[in-house]
């Protein structure tokens, strides 16, 4: 496995954990349909979280959150629909962002509640 995978994944582990000590119960993780993935999605007081995970060894591109697109939060959108309706879920549903960077064995989780809506979404119009 190449290294940036075996670095994603550590951010989804340790993002994991993060959320379980924060008081989430993981409902899944990497969770597909089609082409797409959520990496996390959790419970905590009445609400279903779909959590993407952005991991970076190296800021010298940009913050790692700065790399979820706009055609990523349309997916995570959609696959909300279908896994709200497939597992007949009616709790609200947020959109959060957890970026994690780590050096050498040090790490720091950001998380951003709330980081998009479906709202703000359909307000955006795709470029022609």
């Amino acid at each position: 496995m190449a290294q940036h995978n075996d670095i994603g994944k550590l951010g989804e582990t340790l993002c994991r954990e993060y959320l379980e000590t924060k008081g989430f119960a993981i409902l899944e993780t990497n969770w597909r349909k089609g082409r797409y993935e959520v990496d996390i999605i959790a419970y905590k007081e009445g609400i279903i979280v779909f959590a993407e995970v952005k991991t970076r060894s190296r800021l010298d591109y940009g913050d790692p959150e700065e790399f979820v697109t706009l055609d990523k939060q349309r997916a995570y959108v959609r696959l909300a629909d279908k896994y709200v309706v497939e597992h007949m879920r009616e709790e609200e549903v947020r959109f959060d962002i957890l970026s994690v960077e780590i050096t050498g064995s040090d790490y720091h989780i950001t998380h951003f509640e709330n980081a998009f809506t479906a709202a703000e979404l359909s307000n955006i119009r795709r470029p022609k």
